[in-house]
């Protein structure tokens, strides 16, 4: 059943129907529920920079899925941003792994693939080596042949997605996550995820994160046999998915990429904050684009060095030209960060230390 709702979905002739795919846009849908989180019962967390206050968030259970939530409107559009260009510019970077093979690319592409595309001049060899990139591992990364972790394989988590995964669990009460490994998956639009379950982690208690950016993705949640049919969710920009409890190991696949029907990501405007009684929060009209690079204040250099985000980056990213690349690659590809805690609570390595 899973692999025939997979085959279904990811049909290019004929196009499939997408009208049972769950959307969290519309009123009344009767497979999902919808949870309150008071912004009270959340103050003492703080609030990362990026992150739209949590009673402007929308979050979704789905009544066959126990454990899955889908959490919208987290993030304002420079918050998007800020994650695409770190997901882009900086984790692909060397020490941290990559698909790309050194029989086809040069050491340098492997090492800086983002610097290496922006230099490359020759328009073929740019193209084979932006839809060559699928993924890099952060922190203990996954041996995609034995689907095991290795302390041989094992480099320094970025501390602002550290901080980010931790503030996200703590608001749904799991005090003790610590984000200790990520997978960034990159899919150009037309690209799939097969059909499989994330059980190499020693902790299986632990809820699984997945931040999204970019285009609109399909995502199948199965059960824990492939036997059973899937339910197909759209999941958007800036989307944050949680895998828990019962779902934690259930099969799960992206079957299709597809154009989004808003670039949230690139409306950036004066006043990103949704209003409070609005449906769908995220852009208001009639703003003035900014077109130039505002200067950060000394309250957002705070806020960014709470959080151990880069107060420049998140500077950069406002600035459309600094921005033209990222936009350009986000054009037609999506990005995915999906964290997980490899180890039990107080062990600090895998032999159990």
């Amino acid at each position: 059943m899973f692999k025939e709702s997979f085959k279904y979905y990811k049909s290019k002739w004929p196009i499939p129907n997408l009208t049972s795919v769950i959307d969290f846009r519309e009123r009344g849908v009767n497979e999902i529920q919808e949870l309150h989180l008071n912004d009270c019962d959340c103050a003492s967390l703080g609030l990362p920079l990026g992150l739209n206050p949590v009673h402007c968030w929308r979050i979704f259970t789905l009544n066959s899925h126990p454990g899955l939530l889908i959490i919208r409107h987290a993030f304002t559009t420079l918050g998007q941003r800020y994650w695409m260009a770190r997901s882009l510019k900086d984790y692909p970077k060397a020490p941290n792994r990559v698909n790309l093979n050194e029989r086809l690319f040069q050491k340098s592409v492997l090492d800086d693939w983002w610097f290496s595309l922006q230099s490359c001049e020759d328009k073929d060899e740019s193209r084979r080596m932006k839809i060559s990139m699928r993924w890099t591992t952060l922190g203990y990364h996954h041996d995609w042949d034995t689907k095991i972790y290795s302390e041989d394989l094992h480099t320094k988590f970025p501390e602002d997605l550290s901080k980010l995964s931790s503030f996200f669990a703590n608001i749904l009460g799991y005090n003790d996550y610590q984000a200790q490994a990520a997978i960034v998956n990159y899919y150009p639009i037309g690209t799939t995820l097969a059909g499989h379950t994330d059980h190499s982690e020693q902790n299986l208690e632990a809820p699984l994160f997945s931040f999204s950016f970019g285009q609109t993705a399909i995502f199948l949640i199965g059960g824990k046999t492939r036997e059973e049919k899937p339910t197909a969710l759209f999941i958007e920009s800036g989307d944050v998915l949680v895998m828990s409890k019962e779902s934690r190991l259930c099969y799960h696949a992206v079957p299709r990429v597809m154009k989004a029907r808003e670039e949230t990501w690139n409306c950036l405007i004066e006043s990103t904050q949704p209003k409070e009684s609005s449906v769908e929060p995220p852009v208001q009209p009639s703003k003035r684009l900014r077109t130039e690079v505002p200067c950060i204040d000394s309250r957002e250099t705070s806020a960014a060095l709470e959080w151990a985000m880069d107060p420049i980056l998140y500077n950069q990213v406002a600035d459309e030209i600094f921005w033209s690349p990222f936009k350009s690659y986000l054009h037609d590809s999506r990005i995915n960060l999906n964290v997980r805690q490899v180890l039990h609570r107080n062990r600090t390595t895998l032999n159990g230390h």
